[in-house]
């Protein structure tokens, strides 16, 4: 296990965000998994992170295509955006949809990705967005539809990262 942090985040600009802070922290070969329910904010995270890394495109949800790929317009890495939700074999049906890019020279997105794609990497980022839910427990200052972004890395990779400098500065 490397490190981890929790965020509380109320708003999609506070979402978008973190995927930039995010940006900064990665490096080309690095496997991101985002889990949550539909509407959480993968995508919105994801947006974020293309920002952050400086790549063509418009990053939406990849469900219809599977994976997406934005190159860098800066020189940095490209990012791999992957809709695994219909993905049923994981690995090799990854390696089947014939990217044109390679991976170990890219940042690799993977939404629905759990139980999928954890073989592509030991080392890798685990995103897990929930909605908090307003109620008794809710803190006060906290929006009805807030989310709780569960980041942990694992492997030796984010041993020494530091996590918390993804919240709000």
């Amino acid at each position: 296990m490397g490190s981890q942090t929790i965020l509380t985040v109320a708003t999609a600009e506070r979402m978008t965000g973190i995927g930039r802070r995010l940006a900064a922290l990665l490096r080309p070969g690095d496997l991101v998994l985002l889990s949550g329910e539909l509407g959480a904010g993968k995508t919105t995270l994801t947006r974020g992170l293309g920002e952050g890394l400086g790549v063509r495109g418009a990053v939406t949800s990849p469900t219809f295509v599977i994976a997406r790929v934005h190159p860098s317009l800066t020189g940095g890495p490209a990012l791999v955006h992957v809709d695994a939700y219909r993905l049923g074999g994981g690995l090799d049906e990854m390696e089947d949809l014939d990217l044109d890019v390679s991976l170990p020279e890219s940042v690799i997105v993977v939404e629905w990705g759990e139980g999928k794609v954890e073989q592509l990497s030991e080392d890798r980022l685990e995103v897990r967005i929930e909605r908090t839910l307003g109620g008794a427990e809710a803190d006060v200052t906290e929006e009805a539809d807030g989310r709780r972004v569960t980041v942990t890395g694992l492997g030796g990779r984010w041993v020494d990262v530091d996590l918390t400098v993804l919240g709000d500065n």
